[in-house]
């Protein structure tokens, strides 16, 4: 095993993606550690989505290393068999169940996530005392017995990422989460995810700069399917290339 990989969740190394001559991601390099969170920020098209798209399998790059947990090559597997690895991914928009109740939802996570033959020697309530423990994270253990269609567009974000957290996953993959919520939601969020970041990786791709300063981590700027720059916040905002193509815009 490569000595760098040994602390290290997800490697990407020279990652190419071109459709119809396009080339969506070009050599990009990105490594995140285990327990680290990292926000992706850059201009429209500067490849995020493809970017979370390759790690979760949905597209296969032409060519580069992407490594899971040092050894797994993702390259070799499906976007079901990805997911099982522990990789969980929050589209932009929430989609819950919106006739069922808050806890419902969260059953409906949990078990998915199970394979049928443990479920036969699971410990009774130990279900009941995940989606409690979820709750509490989420911050919706009040709204429990409430149908997911009647929570608030932020609320139905948390619900989202808690169905996530049903699947255990290690690393989590979140685009644009405080799109549409409130000031109050927002900084709520980044709360959130800075205890979920606490057991597990994080990556949060985001255009709410406000919303990065809150998170409070390393930032990684991608321009044309490359990385520009990283750093802290203050350090990639100081950069002159950066400015130039996404934030003096």
């Amino acid at each position: 095993m490569r000595e760098e990989l040994t602390d290290t969740l997800l490697y990407l190394d020279g990652i190419s993606v071109s459709f119809d001559g396009f080339k969506a991601l070009n050599n990009l390099s990105l490594l995140v550690r285990r327990g680290e969170m990292r926000a992706i920020i850059g201009p429209n098209g500067a490849g995020k989505t493809t970017m979370m798209d390759v790690i979760t399998g949905k597209t296969k790059a032409d060519t580069g290393t992407a490594l899971y947990d040092g050894r797994i090559d993702l390259a070799l597997l499906n976007e079901a068999e990805i997911a099982q690895l522990g990789i969980g991914r929050k589209f932009q928009k929430p989609t819950v169940f919106e006739n069922h109740t808050v806890w419902d939802n969260l059953d409906l996570a949990l078990a998915g996530s199970r394979d049928p033959f443990p479920v036969l020697f699971m410990t009774p309530g130990r279900g009941a005392q995940q989606i409690e423990e979820i709750l509490e994270t989420i911050r919706l253990g009040h709204r429990r017995d409430v149908p997911a269609g009647a929570l608030s567009h932020g609320q139905k974000q948390w619900l989202e990422i808690g169905m996530l957290l049903a699947q255990d996953p290690k690393l989590l993959l979140v685009d644009e989460p405080v799109a549409g919520m409130t000031d109050t939601e927002t900084a709520q969020t980044a709360e959130l995810l800075r205890n979920i970041a606490l057991t597990r990786s994080v990556v949060v791709v985001e255009h709410d700069m406000a919303f990065v300063r809150d998170l409070d981590v390393k930032v990684t700027v991608l321009h044309e399917g490359s990385v520009l720059a990283e750093g802290s916040l203050d350090h990639v905002s100081a950069d002159p290339r950066v400015v130039e193509v996404y934030l003096g815009r």
